[in-house]
C-alpha cells in the first residue's frame, strides 16, 4: 500500500451509512489523505465544497435516498476527480458516466488503492 498515494489531499468522502464512512475514512487515511470531510446527505455536501473545493471525492451512489449524479455534475466541472461507490454494481449510471470508476462495496484497502490511481492517472497503478 502507498501511504503517499493522496499526498496529503483534501478528500470529501459522501456516504450516509456511518459505520462504512468511518471504515473509509480509515482507507484513506491509509493512503496518505489530509483532511477528510464527511457528509451524510448532499445538502451537506454542497455547503463544504462551498466553503471549500476538495481535492479529490468518493461518492455513494445513493445518499439516502438521493442519487449523488447532480453533485458528481458540479465536481466534474470544478475539475474535481471523482470515484463513485454503490452496493449496486453499474446499474442505474447513465451513458455519462460509462468511464467512471466504480468501486462495488464492499471493497478493500488494495482495491481502494487500484481505483484511486486510476482516477489520479497514477503511472503505478496496476
Amino acid at each position: 500500500m502507498s501511504a503517499n498515494l493522496l499526498a496529503g489531499r483534501d478528500v470529501l468522502l459522501v456516504e450516509d451509512e456511518t459505520l462504512i464512512s468511518f471504515l473509509v475514512e480509515d482507507m484513506l487515511r491509509e493512503l496518505g489523505a489530509g483532511s477528510i470531510r464527511h457528509a451524510a446527505r448532499l445538502s451537506i455536501a454542497r455547503e463544504l465544497i462551498a466553503q471549500n473545493t476538495p481535492a479529490l471525492a468518493v461518492l455513494d451512489v445513493n445518499v439516502a435516498g438521493d442519487l449523488v449524479f447532480p453533485l458528481a455534475e458540479s465536481l466534474v466541472a470544478l475539475g474535481v476527480p471523482l470515484l463513485f461507490t454503490t452496493g449496486y454494481g453499474r446499474a442505474g449510471f447513465d451513458a455519462r458516466w460509462a468511464a467512471a470508476e466504480v468501486m462495488q462495496k464492499p471493497f478493500n484497502l488494495a482495491s481502494l488503492e487500484r481505483a484511486l490511481r486510476l482516477v489520479l492517472k497514477d503511472p503505478a497503478h496496476a
